[in-house]
Parts: C-alpha cells; sequence; structure tokens
C-alpha cells in the first residue's frame, strides 16, 4: 500500500470537502466548463467542486481510497465524478483531450514532474487552460504542509519556461494562508499558474 493510500484510508478527509480557494476564485473568474481532468487529485475535493459547476470531471489519482472517497463525496453531493487509478509514470495522455486540466498540490520527482508538465501541456485543446496551486521551493521553512524535500517543490521558472508560447492568465508567487483539512494549514509558500493554450 503506497504512502497515499494509506493517508487516505479513514474516512475523514484529510484535506477537507471544500475546494481550493484559489480553484474557486479562478473558476468565478473564467468559468470554467467542458471536460475537465484534475490530476493527483486525491480524495476529491476539487473535482466533486468542478462537477457541481456543471463540468465533466475526470479524476486521476494512485490511491485506490483516494478514489473511492472521491466517489463518495460526489455521491453526497449530487453530481458524478469519473475515477481513474493512475499512477503518472505510467499515464497515457491523448493530445487536444481536455478543456481544462487542474493539479492542487500535486508534488513529484523532478523528471516526473517534468514529463507531466510538458504532457499537461499537449493534452489540453486549444483555447483551454491550465490551473495549479503548487508549493514553492521556499515552503520548507513554513509549517503548513507540503514535501519537506526540495526535489519534490516547485520553481516559478519551471512554468514560464514550458508554457513560455501560453498567454498567462495568472502568475503568481509568494505568501497565502491556507485552511485545508488536517494537513493544509496556515502561511503557505506557494506558486499560482493558470495558462491558456493558443487557438494556432
Amino acid at each position: 500500500m503506497n504512502q497515499w493510500n494509506t493517508r487516505f484510508q479513514d474516512e475523514k478527509y484529510v484535506y477537507g470537502t471544500e475546494p481550493n480557494i484559489f480553484l474557486s476564485e479562478i473558476q468565478k473568474k473564467l468559468h470554467l466548463s467542458g471536460d475537465a481532468l484534475a490530476i493527483a487529485e486525491g480524495e476529491g475535493r476539487n473535482a466533486v467542486f468542478l462537477a457541481e459547476k456543471g463540468m465533466n470531471v475526470t479524476s486521476w489519482d494512485y490511491a485506490e481510497n483516494g478514489l473511492r472517497k472521491t466517489k463518495k463525496l460526489a455521491e453526497v453531493r449530487g453530481v458524478t465524478v469519473k475515477t481513474e487509478l493512475v499512477d503518472l509514470n505510467e499515464a497515457q495522455w491523448e493530445k487536444d483531450r481536455w478543456e481544462e486540466i487542474i493539479c492542487i498540490y500535486g508534488h513529484f520527482p523532478p523528471a516526473l514532474r517534468q514529463k507531466t508538465l510538458h504532457k499537461v501541456k499537449e493534452a489540453i485543446k486549444p483555447g483551454g487552460y491550465f490551473v495549479t496551486e503548487v508549493y514553492s521551493r521556499y515552503q520548507i521553512p513554513y509549517k503548513s504542509g507540503g514535501p519537506k524535500e526540495l526535489d519534490f517543490l516547485y520553481y516559478l521558472e519551471e512554468f514560464l519556461k514550458t508554457f513560455n508560447d501560453w498567454r498567462i492568465v495568472h502568475l503568481f508567487m509568494g505568501e497565502v494562508i491556507r485552511k485545508e483539512g488536517e494537513l493544509h494549514n496556515g502561511l503557505a509558500h506557494v506558486i499560482q499558474f493558470v495558462g491558456q493554450k493558443p487557438l494556432n
């Protein structure tokens, strides 16, 4: 059993059941619609939120317990989320498949992180959006959650380099306060990125 499957095995939602605040704000601003993919989505709070907004949402995670709790939360909220057990190391990405891809606190080793960002770029349809909030490399001294290994944290330059030909809708690195369940609490140092894939 992987560490995330273990973390998600209890019935309590360790990151809560409400969506990430940044995602909620961006959805309100951009009125996201269509087919959305939530990667490394954990217990499903963000996927269910997007489904409540009328989107067709697929949730990827490699913790079966996380997907189970996603289905449970979706049922309670009266929506449908398609769940798929996916290890991003072995993910099968379709080109120009999704209107939106979201990644909220999905942290991976450097090689997988780079691969995933490039696959995200390919998999979004022209005109579609990538929305993410992740911990920056400055997060380690903060006590509000996230990986304790520098290699798993993000650099702002990664987004600027990977999405250098996209329209940047929103880009921020700095401090925010988060209250998300038991494990994301307090002052944190994050990177927020919203990019739109060019139509041509």
